[in-house]
């Protein structure tokens, strides 16, 4: 990972948009490019899917103009296919990565989804203009916006999917960004919440949200069942995804993967089984039966082993899928603008620092170290500052 000087994007549509960057954040599956999805990644590929800024450019087509405020989500989506018409956006027909049997293209994703260059950058070429960015106010600073990119759509449409609201009992596993915001929106939809991360300030950041937080170990799903009448929750969100704790094997066959030539390495993603399943394996052991399991971490294998006696004994709803951002952000952007913060956005960003540092940010946060749970990147604050405003 390195920053490096790139030409400038240009217009190439008339419902293009050139935006230039204010906020662009790390991701947890951002990460996944180092190791298992890295055959797929490309010398000069530009990464990240998490940003916002004003409008310095605008298609004649782009339904936006200069100056404009926005948010732009992560799936790239024509707004007007079959698929699109039925909130399905990322299997958007019109922008769908054929080549690799994939879904909507992605901005910042690798090969398999569409090689787009991404948002951790000065300037964004954004496509489909006309449907993709959100347009927000200017009174509320960044990071009350900028989430609604990803975590907060991902989270609310984990939340949904695991069928949970008031009354109900949720288990998150994994408490990174997405599983935090997984464990509020449950407590915001009256849900009693448990949150599950062997990282003490993930554990801690959500008990100050009132989730009921523990550690992952042997005895943690006996506890959350005693806690639950003996079934298991009604629903259980996996926010982990392919690099879960205890997975000795997964963890050993990303590592072959990065180490195999690319053409080999991607030939292995496409039949072998290499994900880490240990909170896969623990959600499906918790829910209870009958209950809902709802996956929002990335998973990347094609021949994974699933227990499908366990699954169809228990009688197991399972939901997934990456976020259809727009489906999501009329229910959440009224939340996010609340001056009471009722999912607790300003309690998320842990470190902000300039577009400068963010190798060494991600290594931070990959790491875990110093507290990291959530990196905004500032392309406008100068090298050697704390993020902020400040000239180019």
């Amino acid at each position: 990972m390195s920053v490096e000087t790139v030409p400038d994007p240009v217009l190439r549509e008339d419902n293009d948009a050139i935006i230039e960057v204010t906020s662009t954040a790390i991701c947890g599956s951002d990460l996944h490019l180092y190791e298992v999805l890295g055959p797929f990644m490309d010398e000069g590929d530009i990464i990240g899917h998490e940003p916002m800024g004003r409008v310095v450019e605008a298609g004649s087509a782009s339904n936006l103009s200069v100056g404009d405020r926005v948010v732009i989500p992560f799936p790239i989506a024509c707004g007007s296919c079959w698929m699109c018409r039925r909130g399905l956006y990322t299997q958007c027909e019109t922008t769908q990565v054929r080549e690799h049997g994939s879904g909507a293209s992605l901005f910042g994703y690798s090969r398999l989804y569409g090689s787009v260059p991404g948002g951790q950058a000065e300037y964004l070429r954004v496509p489909h203009a006309n449907f993709n960015p959100i347009k927000v106010g200017d009174e509320l600073p960044d990071h009350r916006y900028l989430f609604l990119s990803d975590v907060l759509p991902t989270a609310w449409q984990a939340v949904k999917y695991a069928d949970v609201g008031e009354g109900d009992t949720l288990a998150v596993f994994g408490l990174g960004p997405i599983g935090q915001m997984s464990a509020r929106i449950g407590r915001h939809l009256g849900a009693r919440v448990f949150g599950i991360d062997p990282v003490p300030e993930r554990r801690a950041m959500a008990a100050r949200h009132g989730v009921e937080v523990f550690d992952f170990g042997e005895d943690t799903n006996d506890a959350i069942r005693d806690a639950t009448e003996g079934r298991g929750p009604d629903g259980v969100v996996d926010a982990v995804g392919m690099e879960a704790h205890g997975s000795p094997v997964g963890k050993v066959a990303h590592q072959a993967v990065g180490m195999l030539p690319d053409a080999v390495g991607r030939k292995m993603m496409k039949t072998a089984g290499l994900d880490r399943l240990g909170a896969l394996h623990s959600s499906i052991d918790l829910v209870r039966r009958g209950g809902t399991l709802s996956l929002s971490g990335v998973y990347g294998g094609t021949a994974s082993p699933m227990p499908m006696l366990t699954l169809f004994d228990k009688q197991i709803q399972l939901r997934m899928g990456q976020c259809n951002v727009k489906a999501w952000i009329d229910d959440i952007l009224p939340l996010v603008e609340d001056p009471a913060d009722p999912l607790g956005v300003d309690d998320l960003v842990t470190h902000r620092v300039p577009l400068s540092e963010g190798p060494e940010a991600y290594e931070k946060f990959q790491k875990k170290e110093d507290g990291c749970i959530k990196v905004v990147l500032d392309p406008q604050a100068k090298p050697g500052t704390p993020g902020g405003e400040s000239e180019n």
